[in-house]
């Protein structure tokens, strides 16, 4: 067992590190204020290669394996996360949904353009009544002719108003998985709609999106994979999803840690800098051993995936602990730094709002508790 990097792992960690250094945190807490992100952003991640990591260099990608991938996640995470959900969903869900279930014809048309960020893609999975339940969504698509006629809701849809590809799932059969079908609709398409969501407690430049589909007409080409395996590709696409967010998560503990620790050590009260004393110590220890622990399991799951070995339950794992680290490691955080931790001079504050949605998107906690149980046990709990 080797944990150190490659030469090419690490040098590309340095090459997220940097851009993020100079191009994402120098802006996220305006972004954050003004609830409004440069768009610009997309092409600088197309151009940095970042929205084709790990896709095949035939088809516009950055070749490179997926331990780099979560490292970029990660760095991306630790610089904002409104920036990192850009790529996750695009690149992810999206484009690798393509690249794994795709036509060539689609590969061809859809993901060079989506890993250049000339396009960004949209994942049209959650609707206003079935988040957890995937199985149970009503969007529907229904035969006519060689076409088909999509209707329905989706809601959070992360790059929902700026995408210019959206995936979405909708029944073609009966209830349940089975009766699930992916397409990719263009959104300039009639009867598309986006409208943003306002009002959230964290990722506020991120954009995020209500779909409307009214009567949305789709040729049968762009049907991605099989009639009625829809589930199946949201659900290998989440599995890996799953270790991109928790790796941002891993990146959100790291920045609020680094952040205690520069405070802690200018700080003084009572004569000498608060990182002096033993309890602040305790919780500066806490966060270290968690943000580390959370990244091992990180890598586990990246280093089985890039394997070809079943990574799923890992991945499960480390986003469910991943996500509550850094909910963990945030608050502490506020706590180090006291009343200043509760105004946005400071970056905690960010840090812990936009850490609690790591533990809700994607599969919430629970519902990685389910996963997880259902592997120990072999007892489905879900239903």
């Amino acid at each position: 067992m080797d944990l150190s990097l490659t030469d090419d792992q690490q040098a590309f960690r340095d090459t997220a590190r940097g851009w993020v250094e100079k191009t994402v945190v120098p802006n996220a807490a305006e972004w954050d204020r003004t609830e409004v992100m440069d768009r610009d952003i997309v092409r600088q991640l197309g151009e940095m290669g970042f929205l084709g990591a790990t896709l095949p260099e035939e088809l516009g990608g950055t070749p490179c394996d997926y331990i780099s991938y979560v490292l970029l996640m990660e760095e991306l995470g630790r610089g904002d996360n409104s920036v990192r959900g850009i790529v996750s969903v695009s690149l992810g869900l999206v484009t690798k949904s393509i690249v794994s279930h795709g036509t060539d014809e689609q590969k061809q048309q859809w993901v060079p353009r989506l890993a250049s960020g000339e396009i960004l893609g949209c994942f049209g999975l959650t609707e206003p009544g079935n988040g957890s339940d995937p199985g149970g969504l009503t969007t529907k698509a229904v035969r006519d002719g060689d076409d088909w006629l999509l209707s329905g809701q989706k809601l959070f849809i992360t790059n929902g108003n700026w995408a210019g590809l959206a995936l979405i799932f909708a029944r073609t059969g009966g209830p349940g998985p089975r009766g699930i079908t992916a397409f990719l609709v263009d959104p300039s398409t009639p009867g598309f709609s986006a409208r943003p969501v306002h009002g959230k407690l964290g990722l506020r430049a991120q954009d995020t999106a209500e779909l409307f589909l009214d009567d949305v007409r789709v040729p049968d080409r762009q049907r991605l994979g099989d009639e009625g395996k829809g589930f199946g590709i949201a659900m290998a696409a989440l599995a890996k999803g799953r270790m991109s967010v928790a790796a941002s998560a891993v990146g959100t503990a790291q920045a609020a840690l680094d952040a205690s620790l520069r405070f802690a050590l200018e700080r003084n009260q009572f004569g000498k800098p608060i990182a002096s004393y033993q309890l602040v110590q305790e919780m500066l220890s806490d966060m270290s051993v968690d943000t580390d622990a959370a990244r091992l399991m990180v890598w586990r799951a990246a280093d089985l995936c890039e394997r070809g070995e079943p990574f799923e339950i890992a991945a499960s794992k480390a986003k469910y602990y991943a996500s509550e680290v850094a909910v963990r490691v945030a608050n502490n955080a506020i706590q180090v730094h006291g009343g200043y931790g509760f105004i946005d001079e400071y970056p905690v504050g960010k840090y812990l709002r936009d850490a609690r949605v790591l533990t809700l998107y994607e599969g919430t906690s629970q519902i990685q508790k389910l996963i997880i149980g259902r592997d120990l046990t072999g007892i489905n709990a879900f239903n």
